[in-house]
C-alpha cells in the first residue's frame, strides 16, 4: 500500500486549522475536497497531525538523564513543569527553558527537554496551561485552551520561570530559552520582558511588536521554515527592528520546509535535514551564550 499524496495546500489547511480560524469539521471538509474523497482525507489527517505515540529520541528511562515533574512559583500562581538534568555532571551548568507548541506540555516536548539536558544543561519545560489546570491528553482540547490564556499572565509566568532557574542549585545563573511555534512567539515575548534572559532561540515563532524590540537584551537565534508564509511575513520587520536596536541576532530561513519542521512526530511536516541543522546551531549557540 502506497502512502497517500500530501500537497502543500493540505499542509496549509492544517496550519490554518491549528493556528487560525478553521474548526475540525471545516478542516476535514476542506481536506476531503483537496484529497478527492473522505477516505483519503481520513488517511491523510493523521499524517499532518503530531503523533504522540512516536518513539522518543531520548526515552524517559534513559539513565543518562534524570527527569521529574515539579511545581514552582509562577507569576501569580503555581506552575507545573518537567525538570531534567544530566545524571552525571561536574560544576555548574547553563539552564534552558523549553517552551511547548500550542498543544501544551506533551510527550514530544518532554522528549525535547531530555535532549537538551543530554547536551549538558539543566532543562525545564513549563506547562503554560497550568493556570487552566494543566495540559490535557486531548490535543484538540489543549489547542482550544490556548485561546483563553491571558497573555499578560503567560508573560509573567515566563519571567517567573527565568527567576526560578537562575536559582537552581546545579545552574550557573545563566538562563536561555527555546520555543517552538506558540512557544517560539513566547520566547520572543520573554526576551522583551526578561532583561536577565541570556539567550533565546525561537523556532517559527510570532515576532514581537517592533516598538518592544529595544527592550531585548538577550542574544537571539531565529529559525524559520521557508514555506511558512504566515509567520515569515513578520521576518523583515523584526530584522529591521533588531538591527535598529543593535540586538545581537542570527536569522536562518530553511528553504523548502514547513512550519513545525522540527517536530519529528509529524510525518508530513517534519524535515530531518533542516531539523538536524537547526538543532546543531541551537545547541552550539546555547553552549556559547550560557557558558
Amino acid at each position: 500500500m502506497t502512502d497517500p499524496t500530501i500537497t502543500q495546500a493540505m499542509i496549509d489547511a492544517y496550519d490554518e486549522y491549528t493556528h487560525l480560524t478553521l474548526d475540525r469539521r471545516r478542516f476535514m471538509e476542506q481536506l476531503t475536497r483537496l484529497a478527492g474523497a473522505g477516505a483519503a482525507a481520513a488517511a491523510i489527517a493523521p499524517l499532518l497531525a503530531a503523533n504522540s505515540a512516536q518513539a522518543a529520541i531520548v526515552a524517559d528511562s534513559d539513565p543518562r538523564v534524570k527527569g521529574e515533574d515539579i511545581t514552582f512559583p509562577g507569576g501569580s500562581g503555581e506552575m507545573k513543569g518537567y525538570l531534567v538534568k544530566p545524571a552525571e555532571h561536574t560544576g555548574k551548568l547553563g539552564t534552558v527553558i523549553i517552551v511547548h507548541e500550542n498543544r501544551g506540555l506533551n510527550p514530544h516536548i518532554r522528549d525535547v527537554t531530555r535532549r537538551v539536558a543530554l547536551e549538558g544543561f539543566v532543562a525545564l519545560a513549563p506547562d503554560f496551561l497550568s493556570p487552566l489546570g494543566g495540559t490535557p491528553s486531548d490535543e484538540d482540547k489543549a489547542r482550544d485552551m490556548f485561546a483563553t490564556l491571558d497573555p499578560s499572565r503567560t508573560a509573567a509566568d515566563a519571567v517567573a520561570t527565568v527567576t526560578f532557574l537562575k536559582a537552581d542549585k546545579d545552574g550557573n545563573g545563566k538562563v536561555g530559552a527555546i520555543g517552538f511555534c506558540w512557544g517560539g512567539g513566547t520566547v520572543n515575548s520573554l526576551a522583551v520582558n526578561a532583561p536577565d534572559l541570556a539567550a533565546g532561540v525561537a523556532y517559527y515563532g510570532m515576532q514581537p511588536k517592533s516598538a518592544d524590540v529595544p527592550k531585548i537584551k538577550a542574544a537571539l537565534l531565529l529559525h524559520y521554515g521557508g514555506l511558512d508564509e504566515r509567520i515569515n511575513a513578520g521576518i523583515d520587520g523584526f530584522r529591521k527592528a533588531l538591527e535598529a536596536a543593535h540586538v545581537e541576532h542570527t536569522i536562518y530561513v530553511y528553504e523548502g520546509v514547513n512550519h513545525a519542521f522540527n517536530n519529528d512526530t509529524s510525518a508530513a511536516r517534519y524535515d530531518k535535514q533542516a531539523a538536524d541543522l537547526a538543532w546543531g546551531r541551537t545547541i552550539a549557540f546555547l553552549k556559547q551564550k550560557l557558558a
